[in-house]
This record gives structure tokens, sequence and C-alpha cells, in this order.
């Protein structure tokens, strides 16, 4: 698990920063205490609740392998899973097949009857425009009933507003709410926390946001970015953590929300998060937590660095050996076909699901990357390797247009490490997800014009054919 990593076949140690423990001469809180005075602080409302649900039963999805990491007892859950790539499913054959061009828009519109969007924004989404109706002035309205283009600034404002670090008033959906530390924690535990909120304010790096509850300072909720370069880049991961009253003699507690989904060796179905920092691994020395030196820093930088790694397949030490031979990293890839899918079912999750106090983030990071995504998409579908750099927009015209100056296109060459190639059913639900994701994308603004123009010249030319 993350006491392993893959390199010349040699195990290695998980290496991590020890930050110093800084004093904090604050004002002490307890359970229960509002803490107005606490720095960059700035409370916003939502309305919505993130609720867990079972993606797993709502997506069709395929059946992970199950890695012997922990004993059934220690985490129950129902069998979330259909078998997508058994082979005996018609994954080739898409709704749309034989559509024309006014068919195929339909059917487009279609997937938006149940996500009850506003009127200015169905007037705007290119396939359910009405044609035949003259363009008439639109009203004053509220803000999420404007035009898509001012829903699109207002997601970029809010976006580019959020705080990496910053307290709301209460987290009635976080996982550990009901586990209360007491009412009156020692003043060690109030003194540690505050420290680490600082060291988090301080020092979080671009891609992980905290909230931290003012009412319940032992609760935190962070969001990850997954890394570049990993089947896990653009995607957002949740984690509720939650100090211990002994704190910092234990190490925090976290449950990862994994929508019904097992995308990684260390993090299950059940929302376990598998660490030797944590204490829920075995480790030795620096691996595992030290109440002097050891921070909430650093579990989530550990989570992003070592967890949500380049070939997450190793991570389970019964497989971490065979790195590095042809047949392991045959394995490892088609682990990652499906972590991918997975990464993009977790996607259209928070998306349709946005966890409480970071819908805003949500929108906006999805808004931003949304592009990237579908790139990489549309790349991962013609056999490039996942996780390979993919060329921007501009690399991408500039490519475009040196083929149509030589007037020809070579033909792609597509990476094969170790005899392996990807697989029909990978490319096959990497189409249904790649429609999903590009509408969901579309509505919060995402940069998809090229994507749609794209859809529509082949729908048109299949039409005519």
């Amino acid at each position: 698990m993350d006491s392993k990593l893959l390199g010349g076949g040699t195990s290695w140690k998980l290496q991590r920063c020890q930050l110093e423990a800084s004093t904090y001469s604050g004002p002490e809180l307890s359970i229960g205490q509002s803490s107005s005075n606490q720095k960059n602080k700035e409370v916003v409302n939502y309305d919505m609740e993130w609720q867990e649900k079972d993606l797993g039963k709502a997506m069709d999805i395929s059946e992970p392998e199950d890695y012997g990491m922990m004993d059934e007892d220690d985490c129950m859950y129902d069998d979330y899973y259909d078998d997508d790539d058994d082979g005996n499913n018609n994954d080739d054959e898409y709704e749309y097949e034989g559509m024309d061009s006014t068919a195929y828009d339909q059917f487009l519109a279609a997937k938006f009857d149940g996500m009850d969007l506003p009127p200015g924004v169905e007037a705007t989404v290119p396939w359910l425009a009405t044609k035949e109706e003259p363009e008439r002035p639109q009203p004053e309205m509220p803000v999420s009933y404007r035009p898509k283009n001012e829903i699109e600034h207002v997601i970029e404002r809010k976006f580019k507003a959020f705080k990496q670090f910053d307290t709301v008033p209460d987290f009635p959906d976080h996982e550990f709410r009901k586990n209360d530390v007491g009412r009156k924690p020692s003043k060690e535990f109030v003194k540690r926390v505050q420290q680490d909120w600082k060291i988090l304010e301080k020092d979080l790096p671009d891609t992980i946001m905290v909230r931290a509850c003012e009412d319940r300072i032992d609760l935190l909720r962070a969001a990850i970015v997954g890394p570049n370069g990993t089947p896990y880049h653009d995607g957002l991961f949740f984690f509720d953590i939650q100090f211990p009253s002994d704190y910092p003699h234990s190490p925090p507690k976290a449950h990862y929300h994994s929508g019904g989904l097992r995308l990684n060796p260390n993090l299950y179905q059940c929302g376990k998060v598998c660490l030797s920092l944590l204490g829920t691994w075995a480790g030795s020395g620096c691996e595992k937590w030290n109440s002097k030196t050891s921070t909430m820093l650093q579990v989530l930088v550990s989570i992003q660095a070592l967890v949500l790694n380049e070939k997450p397949y190793f991570n389970e030490p019964g497989y971490a050996g065979s790195a590095n031979t042809a047949s392991g990293e045959r394995q490892s890839l088609q682990y990652n076909e499906n972590t991918f899918l997975h990464s993009c079912r977790t996607m259209l999750y928070s998306l349709r699901n946005p966890p409480k106090h970071f819908e805003d983030y949500v929108a906006g990071h999805f808004q931003e990357h949304g592009a990237t995504i579908l790139r990489a998409c549309k790349a991962y579908g013609k056999g490039v390797m996942i996780g390979s750099k993919i060329p921007d927009e501009e690399e991408e015209d500039e490519e475009m247009q040196q083929n149509e100056a030589e007037e020809t296109r070579p033909p792609i060459q597509l990476p094969a490490p170790h005899g392996y190639t990807t697989s029909v059913n990978f490319k096959a639900n990497l189409a249904k997800l790649y429609e999903d994701l590009l509408m969901e994308f579309t509505v919060k603004g995402a940069d998809t014009d090229k994507f749609l123009a794209e859809k529509r010249r082949e729908r048109l030319a299949a039409s005519s054919t």
C-alpha cells in the first residue's frame, strides 16, 4: 500500500515532510464556541445538502478487482457493481445509432429533461434552442435565470473568490458529525487544532481546499485535485476529517466520499482511507503518526502524492513486487483504464451532488478544466496512454494547420508499452461518459464549443451517408 513504491523493483519508504509545530498564541476555542475572530473567515450559507448516494447503483460501472488489504469484517458494504467488462453487454451499440441530425438534437435535448434547467440556460444550450422562434428581448431576471454568459461569469467570479482555507458555521452532512469529542476538550487539543488551522491557512498547495467548522473545531472537509500525469488528473476527491479527543496523541480520522466507487487500493467503497500516517495501515519510523511533529497538512499531501499516484495498481502490497515487469506493467495499465472511468464517474457525481460548502468550487473547477478533461477523453479513446500529456487547444490547432498545409494526415502513432493496447470495453464505456461530461460541462459554462461543433459535424456526416 502506501509503504511500497515501484522503482527498480526495490521497496521504498514513504517520504513525507515533517513540519515543525508552530506555537499559536491566539484565543482558545471550545467545542460549540463560535470563532468569529478567526482570521480569513468568510461564512457562506448554502441550501443544498450533500448526501451520500450510491453512484454504483445509479451508473453501469465495471467491477474492479477486490484487493486483500483488509478483512471484510473491517468494512462492510453491498456489492455496488454490475460487470460492464464481461464481454456480454452491448457497449458498442450506442443509443443514437442511425439517427439523422434532427433526431440527434432531440436525443441530446432529452438528456436535459431531468436536470431542471432555468429558462435562461435552456435557451442558450445549442441543441435546446428553438430555431423557429424569433429572438425576443429578455427581461431583467435574478442571477440564476440570466442568460448563459451571465451564469458563466458568476461561476467564474465565485470560483476565483473561493479561499483555500476558511471556516464555515456547520457541517450537517459530515461523516463524523455524530462523533462528539466532548463539550470540554483539553487545552492541548484546542491549541493543537488551532495550530493545524494556521498551518493549513499558510501552507496549503494550490490543489487542496479545506473548510473547518466553527461550532465543531474537531471537523474538517477537504477537496483534493487529482495530480497531472495520473489517471486521477483534474478530478475532485473529497474527504471528511475529525480530530479525536486525544489529538495529537492519536492521528486524525479520515473518510473518503466514494460514491460507491473503488478507484484506488487505498480508498475503499465504504470510505476507509488506508494510510500509515492515519494508523490504518502498518508502517514504521517517519511513516507513522508522530504527536510532536506530524500535522494535518502532511495527511492531505500524503493522500494526494502517495495514494493518487501514477500507478495505483502497485499500491497493493501483493502486486508491488511485480513493478517494472512486463506482466505487472500490463496489469497496471489495465487498472488505470478502470481507474480513469471511475474518476470520470466521480466527476459526474460531484457535479450533480456537490458537497456542502464546496458548491462554488466544484462548478468553477469543472468550468475551468472541462475542456482539458474532454480532450483527454478523446485522446484516451484513440489509444493514448492514460496520464500522458495531452496537447492543449493551441497545440492541436497548430498541428491541424500543419497537416492541412501538407495536405496529408499521417497515421496516429499510438503507444503500446509492454505490448498493451487500449481495450474495446474501455473505449465504449468512455464514449458514453464523454457524452455525459460534455453536457454537464456545457451547463457549467466550460469552453465546449469546439466539441459541440465537432459532434454536430460527425452527425451531419453520418446522416448524409
